[in-house]
């Protein structure tokens, strides 16, 4: 089990940027895929970004595609999520998650029943 937790979440006007962090507990995180979701009042949880253990494969939601950027760093245990020309749109709370199963492969998920471990959250807002 990896536990995590979220941080960087705010107030911010469009256009403008942030940066969230994960951070992650357990003895597995540098073998497990990571994604970040998000989820907007009335909204489903929908897919925002996904990285592969090591880092060299990345996907992308098409909304964020070319605004926001997912990294990790395994020897801090941490994954980010910098967040450019931010629209209202992006407005929602963000959620870290760790996939199910350790897998040293390429491998990026991006449903929410691949990931087994979810933080708690961190509020996003953007306003126009």
């Amino acid at each position: 089990q990896v536990q995590l937790v979220e941080s960087g979440g705010g107030l911010v006007q469009a256009g403008g940027s942030l940066r969230l962090s994960c951070a992650a507990s357990g003895r597995t995180f540098g073998a497990r895929a990571m994604g970040w979701f998000r989820q907007a009042p009335g909204k489903e949880r929908e897919f925002v970004a996904g990285i592969s253990w090591s880092g060299a494969s990345t996907s992308y939601a098409d909304s964020v595609k070319g605004r926001f950027t997912i990294s990790r760093d395994n020897a801090k245990n941490i994954v980010y999520l910098q967040m450019n020309s931010l629209e209202p749109e992006d407005t929602a709370v963000y959620y870290c998650a760790a996939a199910r199963t350790a897998y040293y492969g390429t491998t990026v998920y991006t449903s929410p029943s691949d990931f087994g471990s979810w933080g708690q959250g961190t509020q996003v807002t953007v306003s126009s």
